[in-house]
């Protein structure tokens, strides 16, 4: 199952145009059954650990491979991945939940808040602010390290000006993103192998979800 993804997409990013995409649609149709059967499995693990998700049609998680070109200087109409994101109010919803990516060289496991509009981003440096104690210690647990390192994603240069120059945590308030990533080798395992992996990551990464979302909410 995850090798025929794997080969589809490496196959699209060599012909990353329309004729071929319409000559080779059936393999593309299967492929995405593929991934929307690896998904639905791993959305059955999550939701014995978080219930929140567990109403969530995984077909429905899943992204469209259709690139929106119009504000890109890239045109390549399609993207070279499979992806779906799981959180109790739908992929377009900007809230904490679980990414799930497969491309060629580039797989991994993502979850937390990508790119926030500003009033969140606002809520989450003041929940940060006021329970650092609490973000601290999610964060420095040891397979949450093994995993994640810590909290990415782009930052501001100087401390928004709201907040006390000597704040513990005033690097954790500069983020404009809190997110955490955790790559994998598709090649170590087998489907039943991947979900149980996807699983346990996801797992170590519910704190952080629960944090952020308690700000986004």
């Amino acid at each position: 199952m995850i090798d025929f993804i794997i080969s589809f997409l490496k196959q699209l990013s060599e012909n990353n145009n329309r004729e071929w995409f319409s000559e080779n649609k059936e393999k593309y149709e299967a492929s995405k059954d593929a991934f929307v059967d690896l998904i639905t499995f791993l959305h059955k693990e999550i939701a014995v650990f978080d219930d929140d998700i567990r109403m969530l049609k995984p077909r429905e998680c899943m992204f469209r491979i259709y690139r929106d070109v119009r504000f890109s200087k890239d045109k390549s109409p399609y993207k070279t991945n499979f992806g779906a994101y799981f959180n109790k109010s739908g992929k377009k919803v900007q809230n904490a939940g679980y990414y799930f990516h497969i491309e060629p060289d580039n797989c991994f496991l993502s979850g937390g808040i990508y790119m926030p509009p500003p009033p969140l981003i606002k809520t989450i440096r003041q929940e940060i602010f006021y329970n650092y104690d609490e973000l601290k210690k999610i964060i420095s647990v040891k397979k949450f390290k093994e995993y994640f390192g810590d909290i990415t994603g782009d930052r501001l240069k100087k401390l928004p000006p709201e907040f006390p120059k000597d704040f513990a945590g005033a690097e954790y308030l500069k983020l404009k993103d809190f997110y955490v990533l955790h790559y994998y080798n598709p090649d170590n395992y087998k489907e039943s192998e991947l979900i149980k992996y996807a699983t346990g990551v996801y797992r170590e990464m519910k704190p952080l979800n629960d944090f952020l979302n308690r700000a986004a909410f």
